[in-house]
């Protein structure tokens, strides 16, 4: 079979990592680049630049990856499935609630394969960890804490810290745990000038009632991506940034301090930091998109549900991005309306 023709709309910051990986992934060629602030990292290499996404549905080709600013996702999204063209848009997938599920709709109406960057669902410490979770290891989930925070990140303009990194943590807290977000609750601060948000603090409670928390800003000094899910057997602790994963197990030694025995939690036990394979969250992202899209030329229609016990083998879905929107848009308002916003 020949080799799926890939094109790029973007070649910013993201985008040049994708055309890297593109181009070294077995069964896709990548045939045409689009970025009408033409190619600041020099990553098109012998192709031409080309303006806009209707010159790169011209070029003939198959699949397309759109790392263009969120305020463009559904203009261009909406004219590559009409194009018939496979697409993988960056997360989040649209600006609001209403362009994502035009997206998720035009995508569905032509049978093609429609997904979102939600990288850290490849990320190994976080696919180690769902798992474990499955497996029970952890017992009853009780809480799910996520910090991400670090310096402001110069390639963000339309959008805040809200859509643009809090989506990642809302995605993976629902995916690992296989729950649905039933309110939340939030407050914001605006210190770098911008009319967007650059700190967020959101308490939010999951559909079986396991309370999460998330802390993100871009206004540290420090990076930090670290996400923590404790339960009646202990903690997971997963760092995505070095995609270590770490249990921290309940004690069960007899304590013999009485003010401490008199305590009736839990106990220090065993810290274990487990050896795991650690491939590059983007190729098995763009390799799980590729797949996708041979299943569907197959007739296996479009599977949504990043696996961990297929290597993270499926796509993100475009209906799993419209509802991490709508987490993200009951955030805004919860923020800027002072009280908590339940989900459906």
């Amino acid at each position: 079979m020949s080799a799926l023709r890939a094109g790029l709309l973007g070649l910013g910051m993201m985008g040049r990592h994708h055309a890297r990986v593109l181009r070294s992934l077995e069964g896709v060629e990548l045939v045409a680049v689009a970025d009408p602030g033409g190619d600041p990292h020099g990553v098109a290499g012998g192709l031409d630049v080309l303006p806009d996404v209707d010159k790169l549905v011209a070029a003939g080709i198959d699949l397309c990856v759109v790392a263009v600013p969120t305020a463009f996702h559904e203009e261009v999204g909406l004219v590559l499935a009409a194009a018939g063209v496979h697409a993988l848009v960056e997360k989040p997938l649209a600006s609001t609630v209403e362009g994502a599920e035009k997206l998720a709709a035009a995508f569905e109406a032509q049978r093609l394969v429609g997904c979102v960057g939600h990288i850290e669902r490849y990320n190994p410490a976080l696919q180690n960890l769902r798992a474990r979770l499955d497996q029970g290891e952890l017992g009853e989930i009780y809480q799910v804490i996520t910090r991400r925070q670090g310096p402001f990140p110069n390639r963000i303009a339309d959008v805040g810290v809200i859509k643009d990194l809090a989506t990642h943590d809302i995605d993976s807290t629902a995916w690992v745990t296989r729950g649905r977000y039933r309110s939340v609750s939030a407050r914001t601060a605006h210190k770098s000038g911008r009319k967007h948000e650059d700190l967020v603090a959101v308490v939010g409670q999951l559909d079986d009632g396991t309370v999460v928390n998330h802390l993100v800003n871009w206004l540290s000094p420090m990076k930090e991506r670290v996400t923590v899910v404790t339960g009646e057997r202990g903690a997971f602790v997963a760092d995505t940034i070095a995609a270590d994963l770490t249990f921290h197990a309940n004690g069960v030694r007899l304590l013999e301090w009485d003010a401490m025995a008199s305590f009736r939690g839990v106990t220090e036990g065993d810290m274990i930091r487990y050896a795991i394979p650690k491939p590059e969250p983007l190729r098995t992202e763009l390799a799980a998109f590729r797949d996708a899209i041979l299943r569907n030329r197959a007739g296996g229609g479009v599977e949504a549900d990043a696996s961990p016990e297929a290597g993270g083998g499926d796509v993100v879905g475009m209906r799993d991005g419209l509802a991490i929107v709508e987490v993200a848009e009951a955030i805004l308002r919860s923020a800027a309306q002072g009280r908590t916003v339940g989900l459906g």
